[in-house]
Protein backbone atom coordinates (compact mmCIF):
# COMPACT_ATOMS: atom_id res chain seq x y z
CA UNK A 1 0.00 0.00 0.00
CA UNK A 2 2.83 2.38 0.88
CA UNK A 3 4.60 1.58 -2.40
CA UNK A 4 1.38 2.32 -4.33
CA UNK A 5 0.99 5.65 -2.49
CA UNK A 6 4.61 6.60 -3.25
CA UNK A 7 4.09 5.73 -6.93
CA UNK A 8 0.94 7.90 -7.13
CA UNK A 9 2.75 10.76 -5.41
CA UNK A 10 5.64 10.46 -7.88
CA UNK A 11 3.27 10.61 -10.86
CA UNK A 12 1.51 13.68 -9.45
CA UNK A 13 4.82 15.48 -8.94
CA UNK A 14 5.88 14.66 -12.49
CA UNK A 15 2.59 16.04 -13.84
CA UNK A 16 2.94 19.13 -11.71
CA UNK A 17 6.62 19.63 -12.32
CA UNK A 18 8.52 22.34 -10.54
CA UNK A 19 5.85 24.89 -11.33
CA UNK A 20 3.13 25.18 -8.67
CA UNK A 21 1.21 28.06 -10.23
CA UNK A 22 -2.55 28.30 -10.37
CA UNK A 23 -2.51 27.53 -14.11
CA UNK A 24 -0.74 24.21 -13.51
CA UNK A 25 -3.18 23.19 -10.79
CA UNK A 26 -6.11 24.24 -12.99
CA UNK A 27 -4.80 22.02 -15.79
CA UNK A 28 -4.28 19.16 -13.35
CA UNK A 29 -7.83 19.61 -12.07
CA UNK A 30 -9.12 19.29 -15.63
CA UNK A 31 -7.15 16.05 -16.02
CA UNK A 32 -8.62 14.74 -12.75
CA UNK A 33 -12.12 15.71 -13.88
CA UNK A 34 -11.61 14.03 -17.25
CA UNK A 35 -10.42 10.85 -15.52
CA UNK A 36 -13.55 10.73 -13.39
CA UNK A 37 -15.67 11.47 -16.48
CA UNK A 38 -14.32 8.35 -18.18
CA UNK A 39 -14.55 6.30 -14.99
CA UNK A 40 -18.14 7.36 -14.33
CA UNK A 41 -19.23 6.46 -17.84
CA UNK A 42 -17.37 3.13 -17.75
CA UNK A 43 -19.08 2.20 -14.47
CA UNK A 44 -22.51 3.65 -15.22
CA UNK A 45 -23.14 2.18 -18.67
CA UNK A 46 -22.85 -1.52 -17.69
CA UNK A 47 -24.85 -0.94 -14.49
CA UNK A 48 -27.65 0.93 -16.28
CA UNK A 49 -27.71 -1.20 -19.45
CA UNK A 50 -31.16 -2.53 -20.33
CA UNK A 51 -32.89 -0.56 -17.57
CA UNK A 52 -35.09 2.50 -17.29
CA UNK A 53 -34.15 4.45 -14.19
CA UNK A 54 -36.01 6.98 -12.12
CA UNK A 55 -34.40 10.36 -11.55
CA UNK A 56 -34.61 10.16 -7.75
CA UNK A 57 -35.57 7.64 -5.10
CA UNK A 58 -34.27 4.19 -4.26
CA UNK A 59 -32.09 2.70 -7.02
CA UNK A 60 -32.34 5.88 -9.07
CA UNK A 61 -29.73 7.69 -11.10
CA UNK A 62 -29.74 10.43 -8.45
CA UNK A 63 -28.74 8.01 -5.69
CA UNK A 64 -26.05 6.49 -7.94
CA UNK A 65 -24.62 9.93 -8.69
CA UNK A 66 -24.79 10.94 -5.02
CA UNK A 67 -23.02 7.87 -3.65
CA UNK A 68 -20.45 7.87 -6.45
CA UNK A 69 -20.01 11.63 -6.08
CA UNK A 70 -19.23 11.25 -2.38
CA UNK A 71 -16.56 8.64 -3.15
CA UNK A 72 -15.24 10.81 -5.97
CA UNK A 73 -15.00 13.83 -3.65
CA UNK A 74 -12.88 11.92 -1.15
CA UNK A 75 -10.56 10.49 -3.82
CA UNK A 76 -10.13 13.84 -5.58
CA UNK A 77 -9.50 15.58 -2.26
CA UNK A 78 -6.79 13.09 -1.33
CA UNK A 79 -5.20 13.40 -4.78
CA UNK A 80 -5.26 17.18 -4.44
CA UNK A 81 -3.51 17.09 -1.08
CA UNK A 82 -0.88 14.73 -2.50
CA UNK A 83 -0.37 17.06 -5.46
CA UNK A 84 0.59 20.02 -3.25
CA UNK A 85 2.58 18.08 -0.69
CA UNK A 86 6.31 18.78 -1.20
CA UNK A 87 8.86 16.01 -0.99
CA UNK A 88 10.57 17.97 1.79
CA UNK A 89 9.36 20.86 4.00
CA UNK A 90 9.77 24.22 2.30
CA UNK A 91 12.39 26.65 3.49
CA UNK A 92 9.75 28.72 5.31
CA UNK A 93 8.39 25.66 7.13
CA UNK A 94 5.27 25.14 5.03
CA UNK A 95 4.03 21.60 4.63
CA UNK A 96 1.13 19.99 2.82
CA UNK A 97 0.79 23.11 0.68
CA UNK A 98 -1.10 24.77 3.55
CA UNK A 99 -0.34 28.48 3.77
CA UNK A 100 0.39 28.69 7.49
CA UNK A 101 4.03 28.78 8.64
CA UNK A 102 5.12 26.50 11.43
CA UNK A 103 2.15 24.14 11.35
CA UNK A 104 0.59 21.47 9.20
CA UNK A 105 -2.68 19.67 8.72
CA UNK A 106 -3.06 16.62 10.92
CA UNK A 107 -4.67 13.35 9.86
CA UNK A 108 -7.91 14.02 11.76
CA UNK A 109 -8.12 17.47 10.16
CA UNK A 110 -7.89 15.92 6.71
CA UNK A 111 -10.41 13.19 7.58
CA UNK A 112 -12.95 15.77 8.76
CA UNK A 113 -12.42 18.02 5.72
CA UNK A 114 -12.62 15.08 3.30
CA UNK A 115 -15.83 13.91 4.98
CA UNK A 116 -17.29 17.40 4.64
CA UNK A 117 -16.55 17.37 0.90
CA UNK A 118 -18.14 13.93 0.57
CA UNK A 119 -21.24 15.01 2.48
CA UNK A 120 -21.65 18.16 0.40
CA UNK A 121 -21.34 16.11 -2.82
CA UNK A 122 -23.78 13.44 -1.63
CA UNK A 123 -26.46 15.80 -0.36
CA UNK A 124 -25.97 18.20 -3.25
CA UNK A 125 -26.59 15.58 -5.94
CA UNK A 126 -29.52 14.14 -3.96
CA UNK A 127 -31.06 17.62 -3.86
CA UNK A 128 -30.49 18.23 -7.57
CA UNK A 129 -32.07 14.85 -8.37
CA UNK A 130 -35.12 15.68 -6.25
CA UNK A 131 -35.50 19.02 -8.04
CA UNK A 132 -35.22 17.37 -11.47
CA UNK A 133 -37.73 14.69 -10.47
CA UNK A 134 -40.30 17.35 -9.66
CA UNK A 135 -39.54 19.16 -12.92
CA UNK A 136 -39.78 15.99 -15.06
CA UNK A 137 -42.47 14.01 -13.28
CA UNK A 138 -42.37 10.24 -14.04
CA UNK A 139 -39.79 10.75 -16.80
CA UNK A 140 -37.54 7.67 -17.27
CA UNK A 141 -33.80 7.85 -17.87
CA UNK A 142 -32.28 5.38 -20.34
CA UNK A 143 -28.91 3.68 -19.99
CA UNK A 144 -26.71 5.77 -22.30
CA UNK A 145 -27.87 9.28 -21.25
CA UNK A 146 -27.93 8.08 -17.64
CA UNK A 147 -24.29 7.01 -17.86
CA UNK A 148 -23.40 10.37 -19.43
CA UNK A 149 -25.16 12.29 -16.66
CA UNK A 150 -23.43 10.25 -13.95
CA UNK A 151 -20.07 10.74 -15.68
CA UNK A 152 -20.61 14.52 -15.73
CA UNK A 153 -21.57 14.48 -12.03
CA UNK A 154 -18.40 12.58 -11.18
CA UNK A 155 -16.28 14.93 -13.31
CA UNK A 156 -17.67 18.09 -11.74
CA UNK A 157 -17.30 16.67 -8.24
CA UNK A 158 -13.72 15.58 -8.87
CA UNK A 159 -12.80 18.90 -10.46
CA UNK A 160 -14.20 21.03 -7.63
CA UNK A 161 -12.88 18.79 -4.83
CA UNK A 162 -9.38 18.74 -6.34
CA UNK A 163 -9.26 22.53 -6.65
CA UNK A 164 -10.58 22.90 -3.10
CA UNK A 165 -7.82 20.58 -1.85
CA UNK A 166 -4.94 22.35 -3.62
CA UNK A 167 -6.19 25.82 -2.62
CA UNK A 168 -6.84 24.90 1.01
CA UNK A 169 -6.49 27.94 3.28
CA UNK A 170 -8.30 28.97 6.49
CA UNK A 171 -10.65 31.09 4.39
CA UNK A 172 -11.45 28.22 2.02
CA UNK A 173 -11.96 25.97 5.03
CA UNK A 174 -14.41 28.44 6.52
CA UNK A 175 -16.44 28.45 3.29
CA UNK A 176 -16.43 24.63 3.20
CA UNK A 177 -17.57 24.68 6.84
CA UNK A 178 -20.41 27.09 6.06
CA UNK A 179 -21.64 25.05 3.09
CA UNK A 180 -21.32 21.81 5.07
CA UNK A 181 -23.33 23.17 7.99
CA UNK A 182 -26.07 24.54 5.75
CA UNK A 183 -26.34 21.35 3.70
CA UNK A 184 -26.20 19.10 6.77
CA UNK A 185 -28.78 21.13 8.67
CA UNK A 186 -31.26 21.23 5.79
CA UNK A 187 -30.78 17.52 5.11
CA UNK A 188 -31.53 16.78 8.77
CA UNK A 189 -34.64 18.96 8.68
CA UNK A 190 -35.94 17.27 5.52
CA UNK A 191 -35.22 13.77 6.88
CA UNK A 192 -36.77 14.42 10.31
CA UNK A 193 -39.45 11.93 11.36
CA UNK A 194 -41.11 14.70 13.39
CA UNK A 195 -42.46 17.43 11.07
CA UNK A 196 -43.01 19.70 14.09
CA UNK A 197 -39.51 19.36 15.55
CA UNK A 198 -39.15 23.15 15.40
CA UNK A 199 -41.73 23.55 18.19
CA UNK A 200 -39.17 22.24 20.69
CA UNK A 201 -35.66 23.38 19.78
CA UNK A 202 -32.90 22.85 17.24
CA UNK A 203 -31.45 20.01 19.30
CA UNK A 204 -34.64 18.00 18.71
CA UNK A 205 -33.11 17.04 15.35
CA UNK A 206 -30.42 15.14 17.23
CA UNK A 207 -32.72 13.13 19.51
CA UNK A 208 -32.38 9.34 19.26
CA UNK A 209 -36.09 9.08 18.45
CA UNK A 210 -35.61 11.20 15.33
CA UNK A 211 -34.67 9.53 12.04
CA UNK A 212 -32.42 12.51 11.25
CA UNK A 213 -30.41 12.23 14.48
CA UNK A 214 -27.37 10.49 12.94
CA UNK A 215 -27.00 13.03 10.12
CA UNK A 216 -27.50 15.98 12.49
CA UNK A 217 -25.11 14.78 15.18
CA UNK A 218 -22.38 13.76 12.72
CA UNK A 219 -22.70 17.18 11.07
CA UNK A 220 -22.06 18.88 14.41
CA UNK A 221 -19.14 16.61 15.31
CA UNK A 222 -17.37 17.07 11.98
CA UNK A 223 -18.09 20.82 12.04
CA UNK A 224 -16.58 21.01 15.54
CA UNK A 225 -13.37 19.36 14.34
CA UNK A 226 -13.24 21.78 11.41
CA UNK A 227 -13.71 24.79 13.70
CA UNK A 228 -10.77 23.69 15.86
CA UNK A 229 -8.69 23.26 12.70
CA UNK A 230 -9.64 26.67 11.37
CA UNK A 231 -8.97 28.26 14.77
CA UNK A 232 -5.39 27.03 14.90
CA UNK A 233 -4.48 28.23 11.44
CA UNK A 234 -6.52 31.44 11.40
CA UNK A 235 -4.64 32.81 14.40
CA UNK A 236 -1.18 31.59 13.36
CA UNK A 237 -0.43 34.72 11.33
CA UNK A 238 -1.61 37.24 13.93
CA UNK A 239 1.02 39.66 15.31
CA UNK A 240 2.93 38.25 18.28
CA UNK A 241 5.87 40.61 18.60
CA UNK A 242 5.62 41.05 22.38
CA UNK A 243 4.27 39.03 25.34
CA UNK A 244 0.95 40.92 25.42
CA UNK A 245 0.23 40.11 21.76
CA UNK A 246 1.30 36.48 22.22
CA UNK A 247 -0.94 36.10 25.26
CA UNK A 248 -3.87 37.71 23.46
CA UNK A 249 -3.42 35.44 20.45
CA UNK A 250 -3.28 32.42 22.74
CA UNK A 251 -6.54 33.45 24.45
CA UNK A 252 -8.37 34.00 21.13
CA UNK A 253 -7.08 30.74 19.67
CA UNK A 254 -8.01 28.86 22.84
CA UNK A 255 -11.48 30.40 22.85
CA UNK A 256 -12.16 29.45 19.22
CA UNK A 257 -10.83 25.91 19.77
CA UNK A 258 -13.06 25.60 22.83
CA UNK A 259 -15.96 26.77 20.66
CA UNK A 260 -15.25 23.91 18.25
CA UNK A 261 -14.94 21.37 21.07
CA UNK A 262 -18.29 22.48 22.52
CA UNK A 263 -19.90 22.26 19.07
CA UNK A 264 -18.66 18.68 18.66
CA UNK A 265 -19.90 17.82 22.16
CA UNK A 266 -23.39 19.07 21.25
CA UNK A 267 -23.46 16.29 18.65
CA UNK A 268 -21.77 13.70 20.87
CA UNK A 269 -24.25 14.18 23.71
CA UNK A 270 -27.85 14.25 22.37
CA UNK A 271 -30.27 16.28 24.45
CA UNK A 272 -32.65 13.39 25.18
CA UNK A 273 -29.88 11.17 26.58
CA UNK A 274 -27.50 13.70 28.14
CA UNK A 275 -29.75 16.64 28.99
CA UNK A 276 -27.45 18.38 31.50
CA UNK A 277 -24.21 17.88 29.53
CA UNK A 278 -25.86 18.87 26.24
CA UNK A 279 -27.30 22.11 27.61
CA UNK A 280 -24.04 22.92 29.42
CA UNK A 281 -21.88 22.69 26.29
CA UNK A 282 -24.51 24.48 24.17
CA UNK A 283 -24.63 27.36 26.65
CA UNK A 284 -20.84 27.28 26.92
CA UNK A 285 -20.58 27.95 23.18
CA UNK A 286 -22.49 31.19 23.53
CA UNK A 287 -20.54 32.26 26.62
CA UNK A 288 -17.15 31.58 25.00
CA UNK A 289 -18.21 33.43 21.85
CA UNK A 290 -19.31 36.45 23.88
CA UNK A 291 -16.06 36.51 25.90
CA UNK A 292 -13.89 36.35 22.77
CA UNK A 293 -15.87 38.99 20.91
CA UNK A 294 -16.20 41.45 23.78
CA UNK A 295 -12.55 41.13 24.80
CA UNK A 296 -11.18 41.19 21.25
CA UNK A 297 -9.78 44.77 21.35
CA UNK A 298 -7.76 43.84 24.46
CA UNK A 299 -6.71 40.41 23.22
CA UNK A 300 -5.74 41.56 19.70
CA UNK A 301 -4.70 45.19 19.78
CA UNK A 302 -4.11 45.34 16.03
CA UNK A 303 -7.62 44.19 15.10
CA UNK A 304 -9.62 46.86 13.19
CA UNK A 305 -12.07 48.71 15.39
CA UNK A 306 -14.77 48.36 12.74
CA UNK A 307 -14.62 44.59 13.16
CA UNK A 308 -14.75 44.96 16.95
CA UNK A 309 -17.96 47.01 16.71
CA UNK A 310 -19.30 44.46 14.23
CA UNK A 311 -18.78 41.69 16.82
CA UNK A 312 -20.31 43.68 19.65
CA UNK A 313 -23.44 44.23 17.57
CA UNK A 314 -23.68 40.46 17.06
CA UNK A 315 -23.46 39.84 20.80
CA UNK A 316 -26.14 42.46 21.48
CA UNK A 317 -28.43 40.84 18.90
CA UNK A 318 -27.98 37.43 20.58
CA UNK A 319 -28.79 38.98 23.97
CA UNK A 320 -31.87 40.62 22.46
CA UNK A 321 -32.95 37.24 21.04
CA UNK A 322 -32.58 35.68 24.48
CA UNK A 323 -34.84 38.41 25.91
CA UNK A 324 -37.42 37.73 23.19
CA UNK A 325 -37.34 34.04 24.15
CA UNK A 326 -37.82 34.80 27.84
CA UNK A 327 -40.85 36.97 27.20
CA UNK A 328 -42.29 34.37 24.79
CA UNK A 329 -41.98 36.41 21.60
CA UNK A 330 -39.61 33.88 19.93
CA UNK A 331 -39.41 30.16 20.47
CA UNK A 332 -36.07 28.50 21.27
CA UNK A 333 -35.57 27.15 17.75
CA UNK A 334 -35.66 30.62 16.21
CA UNK A 335 -33.19 31.92 18.80
CA UNK A 336 -30.79 29.00 18.22
CA UNK A 337 -30.95 29.25 14.43
CA UNK A 338 -30.30 33.00 14.32
CA UNK A 339 -27.56 32.75 16.97
CA UNK A 340 -25.85 29.95 15.00
CA UNK A 341 -25.94 32.01 11.79
CA UNK A 342 -24.46 35.01 13.62
CA UNK A 343 -21.69 33.02 15.31
CA UNK A 344 -20.51 31.23 12.21
CA UNK A 345 -20.76 34.29 9.97
CA UNK A 346 -18.60 36.12 12.56
CA UNK A 347 -16.03 33.30 12.43
CA UNK A 348 -15.85 33.52 8.63
CA UNK A 349 -15.38 37.30 8.66
CA UNK A 350 -12.83 36.97 11.48
CA UNK A 351 -10.73 34.63 9.34
CA UNK A 352 -10.51 37.18 6.55
CA UNK A 353 -9.82 40.00 8.99
CA UNK A 354 -7.15 38.02 10.84
CA UNK A 355 -5.40 37.05 7.60
CA UNK A 356 -5.30 40.66 6.42
CA UNK A 357 -4.15 41.87 9.85
CA UNK A 358 -1.42 39.27 10.06
CA UNK A 359 -0.14 39.62 6.49
CA UNK A 360 3.43 40.84 6.51
CA UNK A 361 4.19 44.30 5.19
CA UNK A 362 6.82 44.76 2.53
CA UNK A 363 9.94 46.03 4.31
CA UNK A 364 11.43 49.30 3.21
CA UNK A 365 14.79 49.02 1.38
CA UNK A 366 17.85 49.39 3.52
CA UNK A 367 19.76 52.70 3.24
CA UNK A 368 22.78 50.91 1.77
CA UNK A 369 20.63 49.29 -0.93
CA UNK A 370 18.95 52.60 -1.72
CA UNK A 371 22.23 54.46 -2.03
CA UNK A 372 23.64 51.74 -4.27
CA UNK A 373 20.95 52.55 -6.81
Amino acid sequence: MKALGDRILLVLRQVRGADRSDAVFEATALIVGAAFLVLGFAIGLPVFWGRELAISGSGSIGVFAAVGGAVTAVIAFVVGRLAVRPAEPDADGLRDGFSVPGDRLRWYDLVAIAFAHAAIAYLGWIGIAELLERSFTDAPVFAFPGAVLVAVAFALTGYVSFLSAVALTPTVLSLVLAVFLVVGAFASMLASSDPHWWRDNLSALGMSTNSASLAFNITLIIAGVMVTTISRYATAGLPASDPIDRRGRFVVRGGLILLGVFLACVGIFPVDEFFLVHNTVATGMTVVFAVVVVGLPWFLRSIPRVFVVFGWVYVLVIVLLAVFFVIGYYNLTAVELIAAVLIFSWIIVFLRTASSTGSPRTPAPAPEAASAH
